[in-house]
């Protein structure tokens, strides 16, 4: 009789674990994606120069569209969503994404150029730019960053 009782509390037990860690598990995710990513549409200008425009609805930044002056990509558009790390863009390369909180922090290198989208702050080429809505920020060649060289492969012992 007594083995009956211990093993209705294991159960017991066990299913409120199961449900807490449910729980827990979706308020986790909840609050981790609550703001939504950053969303980037890579685009031309009437000029033929690429650009990309950025939104982020939750934090109020909208239509901030930098122009690459002088510079060639891909002819299509196409809007790119950063809700998960691994994305592909139709013309540069994401250098670096943290998307474990969302928008997280997300950087394109594209021609020499780097972008890079933080919650408080962009900064373009390394330098810190205050957010502003409905703004064509145009980067010109002599603008790139300087190329470092690679550092050579560390030899074996």
């Amino acid at each position: 009789m007594r083995s009956d009782g211990i093993s209705k509390h294991l159960v017991a037990a066990f299913l409120l674990a199961a449900l807490l860690y449910a729980a827990g598990f979706a308020l986790d995710q909840h609050l981790r994606t609550r703001r939504g990513p950053w969303e980037v549409t890579f685009t031309r200008e009437p000029s033929g120069d690429p650009a990309l425009v950025i939104q982020q609805r939750r934090l109020g930044i909208r239509d901030v569209e930098i122009v690459f002056a002088g510079e060639s990509a891909s002819h299509r558009v196409e809007r790119v969503a950063f809700d998960r790390p691994g994305k592909t863009l139709p013309f540069g390369r994401v250098k670096f994404d943290d998307l474990t909180v969302l928008p997280g922090t997300v950087t394109i290198e594209f021609a020499g150029h780097e972008i890079e989208l933080l919650p408080r702050t962009l900064y373009l080429n390394r330098q810190s730019r205050p957010w502003q809505n409905r703004v064509a920020i145009t980067l010109k060649p002599k603008d790139k960053l300087p190329v470092l060289a690679e550092p050579e492969p560390a030899r074996r012992r």
